[in-house]
């Protein structure tokens, strides 16, 4: 009997090939990443400067402009900005979808908090919450509360990004923090406020320092020191 009458066993060679598809990279998913309207309105910001300074013509500008408003995904928006000062790059996009770290933040690295998106709605952290030492905040309509006077500080420094609009943003620090504020208030307004009222004692610990950066647009961003008044007044 001939031996191709036997039946034979399977041999890598006579398997049909099958071309794999590669997984996406990071830069592809941050291209491809769909973009909120909020992250439209940071690049329409760009663009108005850029022709303020005269990096544009007010024909490119509404060309870009009306362009930047149907812009579905990431790789859209640095298309239309990114040969402009403070445009979105690729790297900033790559960065946001990294996946995300579950190991303890060593010495010296930089802890980041998820931001906090408020739409026509309210977010409140106060209590004995664990701050992170960087921490953005978007608030389009909404109310925004960050208590920091009994929360788990364990950086000597926080950095604040706040854009405000047409909501209210309240940031409460302990009554011997050192406050570098950086405001950009358009048609609002953001200020700094004591509380004298029923001042209690704080805990004696070197001063933490905020770098609060904020931007009013027809909204508030206040920054209050010492307890709230429930707890000076020793109601909670």
């Amino acid at each position: 009997m001939a031996d191709n009458e036997f039946p034979q066993p399977n041999r890598p060679q006579d398997t049909p090939r099958q071309d794999s598809v590669p997984a996406p990279t990071g830069d592809e998913l941050a291209l491809r990443r769909r973009v909120s309207d909020l992250e439209r309105e940071e690049v329409a910001d760009v663009l108005r400067e850029a022709a303020g300074e005269g990096r544009l013509s007010y024909t490119e500008l509404e060309d870009r402009l009306e362009t930047l408003y149907s812009a579905k995904t990431y790789g859209e928006l640095v298309e239309i900005a990114s040969d402009l000062p403070n445009g979105p790059t690729l790297a900033a996009g790559a960065a946001a979808v990294a996946p995300i770290s579950h190991t303890s933040p060593g010495p010296g690295m930089t802890v980041h908090a998820p931001v906090i998106n408020v739409f026509l709605s309210d977010q409140k952290r106060i209590g004995n919450w664990i701050a992170p030492e960087r921490q953005e905040v978007n608030a389009v309509l909404g109310d925004v509360t960050l208590d920091y006077t009994e929360a788990h500080v364990p950086y000597n420094e926080i950095f604040i990004d706040v854009k405000s609009i047409l909501a209210d943003v309240k940031i409460r620090v302990p009554r011997n923090a050192i406050v570098h504020l950086d405001s950009n208030p358009i048609l609002g307004s953001v200020s700094e406020q004591d509380s004298a009222l029923g001042a209690v004692e704080e805990p004696q610990s070197a001063p933490k320092v905020f770098h609060i950066r904020g931007t009013a647009i027809l909204g508030e961003i206040k920054i209050k020191r010492g307890p709230r008044l429930t707890k000076r007044l020793g109601l909670t």
